[in-house]
């Protein structure tokens, strides 16, 4: 049988090749057919219409196809869009932000009139002081109405308010925070700018209105006493407002009473086993930008301390020195303070009004 192209008896005699050289370049393949300018009409088609034997085809398009030529529209559409937004994008280019203040501090101690009064039992303290009716840790700081204001919504309100809530729960009721020796619960809530001036103040203690370890948080001389009740009673306000723009301020006012006794009180030991109160009246103010809202930090601007029973000739810089059940203090201020009342104290040693003591 003959192969494609070959007649039924084989090639020809005498042609080169078996004659397969000869017809090779006359063999015509699909894509050479379909190029034809030329097409002839089948015999059915002549008869019918009377037409020439031939017609002229169109000639092919050699262009993109039309997924091709939607695919470069979408590609010049992203690139068109993406100059553009490196242009001219929505997003407001952020202003430079404002010098973060350093703290303020004042701490104020309170010596007392008399002996210290004291007993075994925390909760009688408790009932016979004018802290009866305070709250107990945390919920004694509880979170007021908030309201948007003209430049911040209720959602970053509230959040100014929990950050400066969450500040004063760790930096005054925290128990590790309270003996003298975590610090770093504190430290986070800071704002970057703040982290300096901290750790400063604990490294290098100073006097100074700015390096005071207990202007930041409260915390007793371990070697002194100890909580005789890790159940602190609080009372106070969170008030927050609007000072510009593109600051919110929030302002504490509480005032925390603590139960301590002498450290390494143990029962049955005596006067030692004592339970006294210390009473510590506390205003802060706050402040946040939109970066402190969004890292959930905060600004601490002042912090305005009054704390007794303190001796006036012990230094509260470092440690709070409380005096405890039965003692008494060698040197006392100049006018009796009350730390319940709503009034701010000026002096840099006060009296502990007798008003704010325990009947006992």
């Amino acid at each position: 049988m003959g192969g494609p192209g070959n007649p039924p008896e084989g090639p020809a005699e005498g042609a080169p090749g078996g004659g397969e050289d000869e017809y090779r370049s006359v063999v015509f393949d699909e894509s050479f057919v379909r190029a034809a300018r030329l097409q002839e009409f089948s015999a059915q088609e002549r008869i019918a219409d009377h037409a020439p034997a031939v017609r002229r085809r169109r000639p092919l398009r050699r262009g993109l196809s039309r997924q091709a030529l939607v695919l470069v529209l979408l590609i010049a559409v992203a690139f068109g869009t993406a100059i553009y937004m490196g242009v001219r994008h929505p997003y407001q280019t952020p202003a430079a932000r404002e010098p973060v203040e350093p703290l303020r501090m004042t701490v104020i101690p309170l010596s007392p009139e008399g002996k210290v009064p004291g007993t075994a039992d925390p909760a009688y303290l408790y009932e016979h002081s004018p802290a009866a009716q305070f709250r107990t840790g945390a919920e004694g700081v509880p979170l007021p109405a908030s309201r948007r204001t003209a430049h911040f919504s209720d959602s970053q309100v509230v959040s100014a308010l929990t950050t400066a809530k969450d500040y004063i729960v760790r930096s005054a009721l925290d128990p590790e925070v309270l003996t003298g020796g975590e610090v770093r619960a504190v430290r986070v809530l800071l704002d970057a700018d703040q982290l300096d001036q901290f750790d400063q103040s604990f490294a290098r203690p100073t006097a100074d209105g700015r390096h005071a370890p207990t202007g930041w948080l409260v915390r007793f001389d371990p070697s002194r006493a100890e909580l005789a009740d890790r159940k602190v009673r609080v009372q106070g306000t969170l008030q927050a407002a609007e000072a510009d723009a593109s600051t919110l301020e929030v302002t504490a006012d509480h005032t925390f009473v603590y139960a301590l006794r002498a450290a390494g009180s143990r029962s049955g030991s005596g006067d030692k086993d004592e339970v006294s109160l210390f009473t510590l009246r506390r205003e802060l103010h706050f402040r946040f930008d939109r970066d402190d809202l969004r890292l959930h930090q905060a600004q601490l601007v002042v912090s305005y301390v009054q704390a007794g029973p303190l001796s006036c000739a012990e230094d509260s810089t470092n440690h709070l020195r409380p005096l405890l059940a039965g003692q008494t203090a060698k040197e006392g201020g100049p006018a009796g303070t009350d730390p319940y009342a709503t009034g701010g104290a000026t002096a840099l040693c006060g009296t502990l009004a007798t008003s704010a003591q325990p009947k006992v």
